[in-house]
């Protein structure tokens, strides 16, 4: 897949921003004004929009865009930076509650992740995922946030989801987005031995999250399931890149290969960190192996560029108005068109992935 003078403007930003490092290729520059407007709006649909602006400031001023946009593009960062202020209200709010019920959650990605980069509250939270050890356990937090006034529904991938002020909360009783029915009992062992840790969220929050190489691999898969799926886009690779790079040295890296290994995604992950290191430019020294891949795949470059965040943007996205049974029939055929793709990666997973969603269909 050829790049436009706008793709290789926006990888070359992104990892200046990603990094907080000077630009590593002026090629594509300068850009017109229609070429800048591009720019912005892939940044938006790949929720980078602050990452990418935090590039610019590696740029000569003469390369700058107009004032204008770079009003509206300040204007875009500082509700990012809002909005992530309040999450981590709503999130320490939701702590105390449930600690006050001997309630445990442990925080999935997000604000979690958001901790990995240079500046936290530059990075796009969408909703806050809350992970609990059983389904009794769950099923009380659940209950004490309807006692507490709110509208808690059941999806169909057998999470509880609700609004608490405005921002979107999900619980969740499956740490890893891993179908093979044969992997639960390593899994469940996994956990145990790994456990979690405490990270620090903003100035005066500490919240439970998954230890380094149980994150790694939640992130890894759950990387792998949206790109089986309806797609991707740049903000969860820029995700698993922080991630290696803040966690490196705090796992051990052969036993994560192993762990690749033995869930089906260690071909998939000798591509993710081909992609990783040569449009991300992570440094292949904090990864855990670097027998990578020779080049990234053009079809992946395809499904991110097309599909924007969680394929969002793409032509495998339904309307939110489509009936029930019109969504599932949808979410199969986006599993469908990327089936060549699954099956050269993670062809187990794709198996069981494909075997979930008939099931599903079914009900």
């Amino acid at each position: 897949m050829n790049l436009t003078t706008e793709h290789r403007a926006l990888f070359c930003l992104l990892r200046a921003g990603l990094w907080e490092r000077e630009i590593d290729d002026f090629s594509p520059f300068p850009l017109t004004e229609a070429e800048w407007k591009n720019v912005y709006r892939m940044a938006v649909r790949q929720t980078v929009t602050a990452i990418v602006f935090r590039g610019l400031d590696y740029l000569p001023e003469d390369l700058l865009p107009n004032d204008m946009l770079m009003m509206r593009w300040v204007a875009s960062v500082d509700g990012i930076e809002q909005r992530n202020q309040k999450m981590n209200a709503v999130l320490g709010s939701l702590q105390q509650a449930m600690a006050q019920n001997d309630l445990h959650p442990v925080l999935l990605k997000g604000q979690g992740v958001a901790a990995f980069y240079e500046f936290p509250l530059l990075r796009e939270c969408g909703d806050i995922d809350l992970y609990f050890s059983s389904e009794k356990e769950e099923r009380k937090a659940a209950e004490l946030m309807r006692q507490a006034g709110h509208l808690v529904e059941r999806h169909a991938d057998g999470s509880n989801n609700y609004s608490c002020a405005g921002i979107e909360i999900e619980h969740h009783t499956q740490l890893f987005d891993l179908y093979n029915p044969l992997l639960k009992g390593f899994l469940s062992k996994l956990i145990k031995k790994h456990g979690f840790s405490n990270r620090q969220i903003g100035e005066n929050l500490s919240v439970s999250v998954p230890s380094s190489l149980l994150n790694l691999l939640a992130l890894n898969s759950h990387l792998l399931k949206h790109m089986m799926g309806h797609g991707i886009g740049l903000r969860q690779f820029c995700d698993m890149a922080r991630a290696y790079y803040s966690l490196y040295g705090s796992y051990s890296a052969e036993e994560l290969e192993a762990v690749y290994k033995r869930t089906g995604l260690l071909k998939w992950s000798k591509q993710l960190h081909t992609f990783l290191t040569e449009f991300l430019g992570l440094n292949n020294k904090v990864l855990p192996f670097t027998n990578a891949d020779n080049e990234t795949s053009p079809a992946l470059l395809q499904i991110v560029l097309e599909g924007g965040n969680f394929g969002q943007y793409g032509d495998t996205k339904g309307e939110a108005s489509q009936t029930k049974w019109k969504r599932k029939m949808r979410t199969f055929f986006s599993f469908w068109k990327r089936r060549d793709f699954s099956n050269t990666y993670a062809r187990k997973e794709a198996f069981w992935t494909s075997v979930k969603l008939i099931i599903g269909n079914l009900k």
